[in-house]
């Protein structure tokens, strides 16, 4: 199996003891009768729902129903989410708990800053709150928000928890800083932000601009901290203290949609899939999805104990299969789109879950895909049809996916002259993008959204979104204009760059889907400061911190039978794909190499691919750096092996597919690997 510090294989084989008893508290806050309505959330009440049916219904460890407490809006029979009921229920919780149990908390809500009652307490000066429902407005008398729940005292209740020797993983969905603008061009799906801005609750705009120290930008504090206790604790939040996160219908193209957080639904496909993996392998995950499908700009934050398997449980691999129960309507399985199933996907039927592949009976076409259940009809596939009698306990397993290539974007509503000069070049941009990327209504779901923002500084401008129609940093965002160009500039132009954001993109999801494979090969990446010359590694998770001038190292070691080439990758903020190395490894062999520098040019998310493929004695060495492309100008004006094939059908070749399978039928011996790091870059001050 390949080692590695960022591998993505999810799988292990620790032992930790079990939970003797497993409790959850789950706070979704939706309505603010105290805020104007605009503020309000939809996405609170439905997360809640949706982790509770997880844990009482699928979690790796029994949560007894009436161990799982809801505190929301929204929610029949649930408790509203006053600050005074959230402390009742800590009180409560704190009271039953014993040496060993586990606690599962989930806050979904709006989140915010203040001037820190405590300034001392602080590195910037400012308090992270939770919005309960009843809260108020700030008061100058008493220096504090009317029933905010303050970040110390947060950290103060999980302290209590962990004190009587419980471990505790705490889930926060909200966001507390950070600034967005939003297109007026999004679909008629309604997107929400996490972050009430100061303003709305009476706080004095520039009463919250940092002005003191807040320390080495490379460690990011997290925005609640439970401070020492006998139990562990791990602390998920759904984006950085300067960020914000949002909420939509969710899942993706399914009717019937709910508005959810982003994070929460996100947690859950990973948990759904991945339930016996350690804390940073679900982070990690997580990370991985955001990337590949466009889900938001921010960057997830993990703190605490992340080596621990969720839950406190024991160590698992992925669940790709399930026992079937004979229905009507065909053969129903416990798992459906939260597992990442969808209509109209193929499984095998196998007698045994031991099975392999080639033992399938027969296979089934899902015909209904619900978040918990799936149904499927039989289907013939390859030459097989299922038997009409079948054994009892059947297994529904999924097979080789193909992965997507596609690039869906939504075009601009029609209506003002940016966009209506592209609307009436889209047959030309359809065909100088090419196959791959397809062109819908601004109504629809899509990848990417083209929009007018009439209120930046490039109103005359299509800016390139991502999913939700929000955009962060104008900046870092892509846009093409379209003043005194032909219709055929424009759309080459606005091709260009979408063909360059595809290839980048689909790189990252080749690399998501490939993962760690089963090579002996260990890889490790190590970093260094000007300040301190160092080597030391580099995390997955949490997401490690750059600055400009910190040095990016490669330790490989070949401890298999056979020859690999490996090829390193940098995937930029600015869209471009560097290429630092390529070479052979022996068996036995160690390679030891400086890669390259952060520059200030470009700072933001990007991301680091090693891909390890197994090589044939003799044969030439695999070099990759024909993957390599340009930064995408933001601002722009008018003017080998199986991996190889793989990456070719990624963008980088001339071949016309949407979609391509991972397995290779001739394969024989370990597959390739590829390795993804998430890394931020960000400015020394």
């Amino acid at each position: 199996m390949l080692r590695a510090l960022l591998t993505s294989a999810l799988c292990l084989a620790a032992l930790p003891a079990l939970a003797r008893e497993n409790y959850a508290l789950l706070i979704g806050a939706n309505q603010y009768p105290n805020l104007e309505e605009r503020w309000w959330l939809k996405g609170p009440a439905n997360d809640v729902q949706l982790v509770a049916t997880y844990l009482t219904t699928e979690a790796p460890v029994p949560f007894a129903p009436d161990h799982v407490a809801l505190l929301s809006d929204g929610v029949p029979g649930a408790t509203p989410p006053t600050l005074a009921a959230i402390r009742a229920a800590f009180a409560d919780l704190t009271a039953k708990v014993q040496p060993g149990d586990f606690v599962y908390l989930h806050f979904s809500g709006h989140g915010t800053q203040a001037p820190a009652f405590d300034p001392a307490s602080e590195l910037d000066g400012l308090d992270e709150l939770f919005l309960p429902v009843d809260i108020g407005p700030w008061s100058n008398q008493v220096g504090a928000v009317e029933n905010a729940l303050v970040d110390d005292e947060i950290g103060a209740l999980i302290d209590g928890l962990r004190g009587k020797g419980a471990n505790v993983w705490a889930v926060f969905d909200s966001c507390h800083s950070g600034t967005v603008t939003r297109s007026l061009d999004a679909s008629g799906e309604e997107v929400r932000t996490r972050q009430l801005p100061p303003e709305a609750l009476g706080i004095d705009p520039e009463a919250v601009e940092t002005t003191r120290s807040v320390g080495d930008p490379r460690a990011p504090e997290a925005p609640f901290d439970a401070g020492e206790g006998e139990g562990s604790f791990v602390a998920f939040f759904a984006a950085q203290t300067n960020e914000v996160t949002p909420e939509k219908n969710l899942p993706k193209g399914k009717p019937g949609r709910k508005p959810q957080g982003v994070f929460t639904w996100t947690l859950m496909e990973v948990l759904a899939e991945y339930p016996q993996a350690t804390y940073a392998q679900i982070g990690q995950e997580v990370l991985r999805r955001y990337a590949v499908k466009n889900l938001a700009r921010s960057t997830p934050l993990f703190e605490g104990d992340l080596d621990q398997v969720a839950f406190s449980g024991t160590g698992g691999v992925r669940v790709a299969q399930w026992q079937a129960e004979a229905t009507g309507a065909g053969l129903t399985i416990p798992a459906g789109s939260l597992h990442g199933l969808s209509e109209g996907e193929v499984l095998a039927v196998l007698a045994s879950a031991a099975d392999a592949d080639d033992a399938a009976l027969g296979f089934v076409q899902l015909t209904t895909v619900d978040t918990f259940t799936a149904t499927g009809a039989p289907v013939e596939r390859d030459g097989k049809a299922l038997p009409a009698d079948l054994p009892k306990g059947v297994t529904l397993r999924k097979l080789d996916e193909a992965l997507d290539f596609t690039l869906t974007v939504a075009l601009p509503r029609a209506g003002s002259p940016p966009a209506d000069a592209l609307l009436s070049a889209l047959e030309e941009l359809t065909a100088s993008a090419g196959p791959r990327i397809a062109f819908v209504p601004a109504e629809q779901e899509a990848d990417l959204r083209l929009a007018v923002l009439p209120d930046s500084p490039r109103p005359e401008a299509i800016w390139v979104l991502p999913a939700t129609g929000l955009a962060g940093d104008l900046a870092s965002t892509p846009s093409v204009l379209t003043t005194d160009r032909s219709g055929a500039d424009l759309a080459a132009t606005l091709a260009d760059t979408l063909t360059t954001m595809a290839r980048a993109q689909n790189l990252m999801k080749l690399g998501a889907a490939v993962g760690a494979g089963n090579l002996e090969v260990e890889v490790e990446l190590l970093t260094r400061t000007p300040e301190d010359r160092t080597l030391r590694p580099l995390p997955f998770a949490p997401v490690p911190t750059l600055l400009p001038e910190d040095e990016v190292h490669v330790l490989a070691r070949n401890g298999s039978d056979g020859p690999v080439d490996v090829n390193v990758l940098y995937i930029g903020a600015d869209w471009s794909i560097s290429h630092w190395f390529s070479g052979r490894l022996q068996p036995g062999d160690e390679l030891k190499k400086g890669l390259f520098k952060i520059s200030d040019s470009v700072l933001g998310q990007e991301r680091m691919l090693v891909v390890v493929t197994p090589a044939k004695p003799q044969s030439p060495v695999e070099d990759l750096s024909y993957l390599a492309q340009d930064a995408l100008d933001t601002s722009r004006s008018l003017g080998g092996s199986g991996i190889d094939a793989a990456l070719a059908e990624a963008g980088f070749g001339e071949t016309t597919r949407g979609a391509v399978a991972l397995g290779e039928e001739t394969a024989e011996g370990p597959g390739p690997a590829i390795l993804q790091l998430d890394l931020r870059t960000v400015a020394a001050e």
